[in-house]
């Protein structure tokens, strides 16, 4: 990721086609008897899927419902899926620009990438002490963004900070024209 631009980045997932499972409305329904962890890894009957690619299909059909629950959607079958906390991951961020004109965009551990902004937001969860951020995603999904990443976010933040800025002024940071808060823990 860090060869490409940002703007070759949003070309690639511009390009980039995922099933229309928000078009799907199988009647069928069953466990799949897969899970997916907190460290963000993908388990069926209790064996750990080893091979990304594999992680990368199912992760293709994957959606949240309304109710809350995940499941993988075809167009005959609608399988629920456990996920402990959120189904992927932000491994990786690459920044240009600065303050108002920064783009954001995310690595996600299935390698897929994702540009920050009004339809992507952050939002950080926990609380001040331990803050969990995530990137929101499509069809309801979200990506828990990873403790470096994170950092890094900071980091950008603060060196967008006005000199002398105070604690007032929080930790704003700009992506895609949109202003996210590392500062504001989001209700849950």
């Amino acid at each position: 990721m860090q060869d490409l631009s940002l703007a070759e980045i949003a070309g690639l997932v511009a390009a980039r086609k995922l099933p229309p499972v928000e078009q799907w409305s199988p009647k069928a329904e069953s466990e799949s008897h897969m899970r997916i962890a907190a460290d963000g890894r993908w388990y069926h009957q209790g064996g750990l899927i080893s091979r990304p690619a594999m992680v990368r299909v199912f992760a293709s059909v994957l959606r949240r419902e309304d109710d809350g629950r995940y499941a993988l959607v075809t167009p005959f079958d609608k399988q629920w899926i456990e996920v402990e906390d959120a189904p992927l991951l932000a491994v990786e961020v690459k920044s240009e620009g600065s303050g108002e004109q920064r783009r954001l965009a995310f690595r996600l551990n299935t390698d897929e990438l994702v540009v920050c902004g009004p339809d992507r937001p952050l939002v950080l969860r926990g609380s001040v002490e331990e803050p969990r951020p995530y990137l929101g995603l499509w069809r309801g999904l979200e990506a828990r963004i990873e403790r470096q990443a994170y950092y890094d976010l900071i980091e950008l933040a603060l060196a967008d900070q006005p000199e002398g800025a105070s604690e007032a002024a929080g930790l704003p940071i700009w992506s895609d024209g949109a202003c996210f808060r590392l500062d504001r823990i989001a209700p849950e």
